[in-house]
């Protein structure tokens, strides 16, 4: 755990959220500013900054991440007309807290990406 690391307290309760799942590996609570109508946050309990940072040995957690995604998709109503995973890696990538998650969105259409960083 990093103690300056918001997602780290959130973790640690030491700063509220709404939390939605949480087990021996992973928290997810709803994003404060969401994206879309569902928009969740699902994080491991072990502090890595990013993807770039993950070991041999965190091979089994992002599998496990996914995992949580799917079930919270479920929960949330939105695995049948689909939904979006999003990791940010890096601030190029949009990555504001250094403590590796998922994004979980969906519960509209949601618009494509395209290159050059433009939704169409």
């Amino acid at each position: 755990m990093s103690a300056d690391c918001i997602f780290c307290r959130i973790i640690n309760r030491e700063l509220d959220a709404d939390v939605v799942y949480s087990d021996d590996q992973v928290v997810a609570f709803k994003d404060i500013n969401p994206a879309a109508p569902v928009h969740i946050l699902i994080v491991p309990r072990k502090h890595i900054p990013s993807l770039l940072d993950m070991e041999k040995e965190d091979e089994m957690l992002i599998g496990h991440l996914h995992m949580v995604a799917n079930e919270l998709a479920r929960a949330f109503k939105i695995d049948k007309r689909g939904y979006r995973i999003v990791i940010n890696c890096g601030p190029d990538a949009g990555q504001i807290v250094f403590h590796l998650h998922l994004h979980l969105l969906g519960g509209r259409p949601l618009l494509q990406t395209i290159a050059k960083g433009k939704e169409v």
